[in-house]
């Protein structure tokens, strides 16, 4: 349970985390607070956002800036990334975390619901990285992105395919990038995690019995699923100047899920139609 970095080891970093005031992009924050990062948070939620900034600026040294943004809509990411500038003078990372999703046959949607996933994970992606990397190339500064997308980014899965292409999508423009923006130094990996539970999105993609019924951590090969503190650790580590040679990586943790079977979500062929009715029932009602 404890870090994996020496105190201090992202001193003097200000790092942009969309999606940071809930769920996995929360416990990521706190752990940059800990090893002496400046964090901005940045989701829709105006009113949880103040609430995480207020919690955790009692709790560290360094602060916690929030900023309601739809990450969706240029002209509020591009206030973002003006406001932190105000506020710090810099950004030195940018961690694309937001997302969103929820498990369906494909038949049933319509192509609004393909939107409502594609331009928060994919659009939202482009709208900070482009924004921020323009940014640091015109001002000749040193940049890092770190782009949270799934196992099955390269392996496509059933019943989510709106993320699948969306994810799919931020992993080729990780790789990209890798490539075409490092003679400006700016670096640009991502993380591919497993079954990470989090109360919200979890209970939203597998509500009620359905949880205990297709529980994941029976898909993994180590028994369990995994814990936030772990992620955390290679996230801030990938932020950090110990991997200053690491570009264009994409870095599985899922203890060894996707290799036993690809495709988080294949198995949800056994959802008979009328439990599909309930679950579209429950989901619109969220």
């Amino acid at each position: 349970m404890k870090g994996m970095l020496k105190e201090n080891s992202l001193e003097d970093k200000v790092i942009l985390v969309t999606g940071g005031g809930s769920g996995l992009g929360k416990s990521m924050v706190k752990y940059f607070l800990e090893l002496g990062a400046n964090v901005i948070i940045t989701s829709r939620r105006e009113e949880l956002l103040k609430e995480v900034a207020k919690d955790f600026n009692k709790k560290f040294k360094t602060e916690v800036f929030p900023i309601a943004c739809d990450v969706r809509k240029i002209e509020e990411v591009e206030k973002v990334i003006e406001e932190s500038f105000n506020k710090f003078g810099k950004i030195d990372c940018l961690v694309n975390n937001a997302a969103g999703n929820f498990i369906s046959p494909t038949e049933r949607l319509s192509t609004r619901a393909f939107d409502a996933v594609i331009d928060i994970v994919l659009k939202g992606t482009i709208n900070f990285t482009l924004s921020l990397g323009k940014r640091w190339i015109k001002e000749k500064k040193e940049g890092n992105i770190l782009n949270i997308v799934t196992t099955y980014s390269w392996t496509g899965s059933g019943y989510v395919v709106p993320s699948a292409c969306a994810k799919s999508g931020v992993l080729s423009l990780t790789r990209s990038l890798a490539v075409e923006w490092a003679k400006y130094k700016i670096r640009s990996n991502a993380i591919a995690p497993g079954p990470f539970p989090t109360k919200g999105a979890w209970e939203r993609l597998l509500p009620g019995e359905l949880k205990e019924k297709f529980d994941p951590s029976k898909k993994v090969p180590v028994g369990r699923v995994g814990e936030h503190h772990e992620l955390s650790n290679l996230a801030a580590y990938l932020l950090s100047d110990f991997s200053s040679y690491i570009n264009g990586e994409v870095i599985t943790i899922d203890g060894a899920e996707w290799l036993k079977g690809a495709g988080q979500f294949n198995h949800l062929e056994m959802i008979t139609d009328q439990m599909w009715d309930m679950f579209e029932m429950m989901r619109k009602k969220k």
